[in-house]
C-alpha cells in the first residue's frame, strides 16, 4: 500500500516507521528543510538549541521504533537518565528537587508539611490506578466509534475523570506549594491544570515508572536518528515543499498537491499536521462537512501559547539544574488570564532549561544554553507579538536575574525569540497554540479529532490534536493507534 506522511514531528515519523514496518510504501514530506516539527533544533554560534520538548518520559517508545527493523536503538541516539527530574522554585524563593528517589521526595514533603506525606502516598498509589486504564490500556485504542468510549466511561467515573488534575491532587494534599507542584503536569501537554480532566494526572506516575531522560545531543539528535533509519529501511523523505491541498473524490482521497504543483496520487495520507489546519487549509475549510463535524471543531478549545526564549551565555550557572520550573505568585490567576481572559500578565510562571547542565557539547567552552518557556495566551488574543515580543524577553530576563541567574543580562552572548506567531505561521497550529486542542475531558479519547477521518476515507491523522494527545509519549502512542488502523 502506498501511504503519504505529512509532517516530521515524532508522530509522523514514528507512523512512516510502523507502516513501513507493515510492508507499506512510505512517503514522509517535510516543508522545512529540517526535519523534526516541534523538535527541530536551531544552531546559533556554537549553541545547539532544541526547539521543542526536551523532557523524555516512556523511552521504550522510542526504542520500539529501532527495534521493529532489529536495529539497536543504541547504535543511533543516546538517552540518559536524569537524578534531578525538576528543581522548583517557589515564590519565597525555597526550592525542591523532584526526583525518582521516593525517599528523599518524602523528607522534602515532610519538611513542607508533615501531614502530606501519606496524602502523597495515597496520590501516587490512585496516579497508578490511573496510568494502568489511561495509558497501559488505552492509549494505543482507536476511539473512532462512539461505544468503544461508552464502554470506558464507567471506569472513567471511578477514576474520577470527572475532576480536574488540580482539584484530584487537592483531595489529598494540603499544602498549596505542594499542590502546585504535584499538579503542574497538564502544563506540560498544553493544559490548565485547573480544567484538564484527572485522567492526565497519570503524567504524575508515567515519571516514576520510566523516569526522566535527556537526549545526549539534544531531542534533535534523536529526529536524526530516526531520519538514518528512515534512509536504511527506504522511506522516501521529501524535504522543503509544503503539502498545500489533499484531493478527495466523493470524500475519498486520491492524491495530495505540493507547492510546486506536483501531484502525487495515494489513497493513504497520514497528517502529523494539525488536524484543524489540515480541515481549514488543505480540504476546503468547512464547504463539504457535516453539521456535528462542523460543531465539534468549531467548539474545541485550543492550548495555550508559548514564548519561548532562547540564550547562551558566558558565564556558567552551575547552580541552576537541568530542568527548572518556577512559579509566579498568583499561579491560578496567570493560568485563568492565559486560558480564559487571553491576556498577559507580569507575574508568570516559566520552565527553564539548560542542557549544557548534562551535555557539554550543547554550548561552547566555558558557555552555558539554555532555553526559557512561558505559557502566554494562544493568537485568539490579538496580542501583537512585534511589539508584546521584546517586552516579555525583557520580562523574562528579569525575572530569572531576580530569582537564580545573578547578572544575567550582562552575562548573555546569544539569543533569540519565537512566539505564538512561529506555532501559528510556521508550525500551522491554529491560533499559534503549543499543544493543538486542550486536554479537557470534552475534548479526550473519542472526542478529540480522530485518528481515521470522520469524513475522508483514506484520511488519518497522528500528533498532538488526535487520540491519545500531546506530550512525546502521546504522539509516539497516536502513532501505534494508526498502526491498529491501518
Amino acid at each position: 500500500m502506498n501511504s503519504i506522511v505529512i509532517g516530521s514531528g515524532f508522530g509522523g515519523i514514528a507512523a512512516a516507521l510502523r507502516l513501513k514496518a507493515k510492508g507499506h510504501k512510505v512517503t514522509l514530506i517535510e516543508k522545512h528543510r529540517d526535519l523534526g516539527g516541534r523538535a527541530r533544533v536551531f544552531q546559533k554560534n556554537g549553541f545547539i538549541y532544541d526547539g521543542g520538548p526536551t523532557v523524555i518520559t516512556a523511552p521504550y517508545l522510542i526504542n520500539e521504533l529501532f527495534e521493529l527493523f532489529q536495529k539497536k536503538p543504541e547504535d543511533y541516539i543516546k538517552l540518559t537518565p536524569l537524578k534531578v527530574w525538576y528543581q522548583f522554585i517557589f515564590e519565597d524563593k525555597s526550592k525542591f528537587n523532584y526526583s525518582g528517589d521516593e525517599l528523599e521526595m518524602k523528607k522534602q514533603i515532610k519538611e513542607i508539611n508533615e501531614k502530606d506525606v501519606k496524602g502523597y502516598e495515597k496520590l501516587v498509589d490512585f496516579t497508578k490506578k490511573i496510568f494502568d486504564k489511561g495509558f497501559t490500556e488505552l492509549a494505543d485504542v482507536p476511539f473512532d466509534k462512539p461505544f468503544v468510549m461508552m464502554q470506558q466511561l464507567p471506569a472513567l467515573l471511578k477514576l474520577k475523570s470527572y475532576k480536574s488534575v488540580y482539584s484530584l491532587v487537592s483531595s489529598y494534599i494540603e499544602n498549596e506549594k505542594l499542590r502546585r507542584m504535584l499538579s503542574m503536569h497538564p502544563l506540560l501537554v498544553g493544559g490548565n491544570p485547573f480544567t484538564t480532566t484527572s485522567i492526565y494526572g497519570l503524567i504524575l506516575y508515567l515519571e516514576k515508572k520510566w523516569g526522566i531522560h535527556y537526549s545526549m545531543g539534544g531531542t534533535g539528535n534523536i529526529i536524526k536518528g530516526f531520519e538514518k533509519l528512515m534512509d536504511e529501511v527506504g522511506i522516501k523523505i521529501i524535504k522543503g515543499h509544503e503539502v498545500t491541498k489533499i484531493i478527495s473524490n466523493k470524500k475519498k482521497i486520491t492524491s495530495i498537491q505540493l507547492d510546486d504543483q506536483t501531484i502525487i496520487e495515494t489513497s493513504n495520507v497520514i497528517c502529523n499536521a494539525d488536524p484543524p489546519a489540515v480541515y481549514e487549509k488543505m480540504l476546503n475549510g468547512n464547504t463539504s462537512n457535516s453539521f456535528l463535524f462542523r460543531w465539534k471543531k468549531n467548539r474545541m478549545e485550543y492550548s495555550m501559547g508559548l514564548f519561548v526564549y532562547y540564550f547562551g551565555t558566558k558565564k556558567k550557572y552551575d547552580n541552576v539544574e537541568h530542568h527548572t520550573i518556577k512559579f509566579g505568585n498568583k499561579y491560578k490567576e496567570h493560568l485563568d488570564d492565559i486560558f480564559n481572559n487571553k491576556k498577559l500578565n507580569d507575574d508568570i510562571s516559566y520552565y527553564l532549561h539548560r542542557p549544557s547542565a548534562t551535555d557539554k557539547t550543547m554550548a561552547p567552552e566555558g558557555n552555558d544554553c539554555f532555553y526559557v518557556l512561558v505559557p502566554v495566551p494562544n493568537n485568539q488574543s490579538k496580542i501583537d507579538w512585534s511589539v508584546e515580543g521584546e517586552k516579555m524577553k525583557n520580562l523574562v530576563i528579569d525575572k530569572m536575574q531576580n530569582d537564580l541567574m545573578p547578572d544575567l543580562k550582562n552575562n548573555i552572548v546569544e539569543d533569540f525569540y519565537l512566539t505564538p506567531d512561529y506555532f501559528e505561521k510556521d508550525l500551522n497550529t491554529k491560533y499559534g497554540s503549543g499543544f493543538s486542542i486542550q486536554p479537557k475531558f470534552s475534548q479526550s479519547a473519542y472526542f478529540r479529532f480522530h485518528n481515521k477521518s470522520e469524513i475522508y476515507k483514506g484520511l488519518y491523522f497522528v500528533g498532538a490534536g488526535t487520540h491519545p494527545g500531546a506530550g512525546v509519549p502521546g504522539v509516539l502512542s497516536s502513532a501505534k493507534v494508526l498502526e491498529k488502523i491501518l
